[in-house]
């Protein structure tokens, strides 16, 4: 797929006004004409894929896109890059990685404030959490028996679990210092167990759980997870029979106390106010009660991974196009006002191909910190790609 721009068309609305009124504001002006999108690093003979929904690729301060590549049938062998927006070029940072699937990849991230990366995957048998440092290079920490989901750019704090398919001892929630190492448990999964009982025993009888897949709000003061078991799992962690995961409990880890209970998870990721939390089908739901609310007048996608952009005032998802007028597998790049009762779509493209993964690749569309472009990945080609569209 080509750098191209995309041609959208707009519905001038001549109305009868005032003196002195004032147009409201439109935050999808930028995003209806004049996007250009490009491959983020073109020509190469391999995937590129930027990691999830919930985080941004590009570095705090705009310098850097982090992404892993591979140039394995299925994605799921490669390394982890980093590539100068300005110049192209290229450092790798993590090499020889095995990786649970291409939709997620190496869980890539940035963080202590873009001065470092932390990933996690699997290297001679044993699963663990890197970081390394972009000064030297080097892997500064390595923990083995964990996995990482997402923290924040600026802050030094990683969220650790245990592997959901066999997490062993590790079934708690545990915060990693990425500027110091230290790890601290801030939560167990027998104190989930204790705030929901009525939900376990109906989710999960007496088998064991463990915490799963925990993100960090904006301030690090809360954090939503998922909880997993492998009780019936024959532990292979490429299957979807790995565990039963279910579930999204909401935790103020400074007050020490749990917020909400939702019995689906759907896809939700934090908005910039670090209380509201974005969901499927455009839902909004406050942090502090679980109340949730649809924006009005959007549509309902499928697939959608939603996000926020830095400011607030706009959401993003991907969506199968079969819902609009599309082929089931072309995915379109959703852009909204953040309002309701607006949209556009940025990008379509057929995305039936790319890494041959086991859990395929999806676009997981994401802003840049200064919300000047979007980040996603297209699968389109041989090479699952990592792509950037750029407003004017």
């Amino acid at each position: 797929m080509p750098p191209k721009t995309i041609p959208l068309l707009l519905a001038l609305l001549s109305t009868a006004l005032p003196l002195r009124a004032e147009t409201p504001e439109d935050p999808l002006a930028p995003w209806r004409s004049g996007v250009t999108i490009k491959p983020v690093a073109p020509d190469q003979q391999r995937h590129s894929i930027h990691t999830y929904f919930n985080l941004s690729p590009e570095s705090p301060d705009g310098k850097w896109v982090l992404f892993y590549t591979s140039t394995a049938v299925d994605g799921q062998h490669g390394e982890v890059r980093i590539r100068n927006r300005a110049s192209g070029e290229e450092r790798v940072l993590v090499e020889n990685l095995d990786v649970e699937d291409a939709h997620r990849a190496a869980c890539q991230q940035w963080i202590c404030k873009g001065k470092s990366i932390a990933y996690h995957g699997e290297r001679n048998g044993e699963w663990f959490v890197g970081v390394t440092d972009l000064d030297t290079g080097k892997e500064r920490i390595h923990i083995p028996g964990r996995l990482s989901c997402w923290g924040q750019p600026n802050g030094d704090l990683v969220p650790l679990y245990g592997p959901h398919w066999n997490p062993g001892p590790h079934r708690d929630l545990e915060l990693l210092n990425a500027a110091t190492g230290e790890i601290q448990t801030v939560l167990t999964a027998d104190a989930a167990r204790a705030a929901y009982p009525d939900w376990f025993a109906k989710q999960y009888g007496d088998q064991p759980v463990s915490i799963f897949f925990p993100i960090l709000s904006p301030d690090a003061s809360k954090v939503f997870f998922k909880l997993a078991s492998n009780g019936h799992t024959n532990g292979n962690p490429r299957s979807k029979g790995a565990s039963a995961r279910e579930g999204l409990i909401c935790y103020n880890i400074a007050e020490k106390r749990f917020l909400f209970l939702r019995s689906s998870w759907g896809h939700p990721a934090w908005c910039p106010d670090g209380t509201t939390i974005v969901n499927t089908a455009f839902t909004l739901i406050d942090s502090n009660t679980g109340k949730e609310n649809r924006v009005p007048g959007l549509p309902v996608c499928r697939g959608d991974h939603p996000s926020a952009s830095p400011d607030g005032k706009l959401l993003i998802t991907d969506s199968t196009m079969d819902k609009f007028e599309g082929k089931a597998t072309d995915w379109g790049i959703f852009v909204a006002d953040a309002r309701g009762n607006s949209h556009v779509v940025i990008d379509q493209f057929d995305n039936s191909h790319g890494a041959r993964s086991w859990r395929v690749s999806h676009p997981h569309p994401v802003f840049s910190p200064d919300g000047k472009r979007i980040y996603f990945n297209v699968s389109s080609g041989q090479w699952t790609q990592l792509y950037v569209a750029e407003r004017q």
